[in-house]
């Protein structure tokens, strides 16, 4: 059985296990921490970060590029569009997610006032936040506003990468206290809360809050 690294509350590990949950692939999880990753560890991670997989003797580091191999060796239910265009915007989307929205959502709001105080007894600036909050948060999402228009999904109809990737980002955001203005950005606000609620997400979602209840 292969086995997915990382530990929950990261939004790298949570699009890994959404993707394996939705194309029923059975995994054990090993909760590696990234921070201070032992030497056998970087050996299937050479930079520490997580997730990692392991299939049998072959080892894959980075969210991405487990879900793209998950996509070869088990294509059905797909993840990626099959028209090139559609193709391209879904790998635009998670990366959104992963370059865009994830140092902002998750490193600059979810770590400064979850991972900090909690593992790391760093306290807060609540004002250092709130700046972000207030500055570098709506431009992010007046984009994704625009962009989901009336649509269920971000590409073709149908749950792809690209629901993955911006989603997995809102998890952390909410785990931080925050929550999508909804008069501002109605669209958006209701299309998470559609992708949250889908199973892969759910299952997921309710142990992090479990893991990371409000302070």
């Amino acid at each position: 059985m292969p086995t997915l690294y990382g530990s929950l509350g990261s939004p790298f590990v949570r699009k890994a296990v959404v993707a394996l949950t939705e194309k029923g692939i059975a995994y054990e999880h090993d909760p590696v921490i990234p921070f201070g990753s032992n030497p056998e560890y970087r050996k299937i991670s050479p930079l520490g970060k997580i997730p990692a997989f392991r299939d049998g003797d072959r080892t894959l580091a980075d969210s991405s590029v487990i879900i793209a191999y998950l996509e070869r060796t088990h294509p059905e239910p797909s993840l990626y569009p099959s028209d090139p265009y559609e193709f391209a915007r879904a790998l635009w989307f998670e990366e959104y997610g992963d370059g865009g929205m994830a140092p902002i959502l998750g490193g600059k709001i979810f770590f400064a006032r979850v991972i900090g105080p909690r593992f790391f007894n760093q306290p807060t600036d609540e004002a250092v936040v709130q700046k972000v909050i207030d500055e570098e948060v709506p431009p992010l999402f007046d984009y994704l506003e625009k962009e989901i228009g009336d649509k269920k999904f971000l590409i073709g109809n149908r749950f792809t990468i690209a629901d993955i990737g911006i989603a997995t980002v809102f998890v952390n955001f909410q785990l931080a206290g925050c929550s999508i203005d909804a008069k501002r950005w109605p669209k958006l606000a209701a299309y998470i809360e559609g992708i949250h609620n889908r199973p892969s997400f759910r299952s997921v979602i309710d142990k992090e809050k479990a893991m990371f209840p409000p302070a």
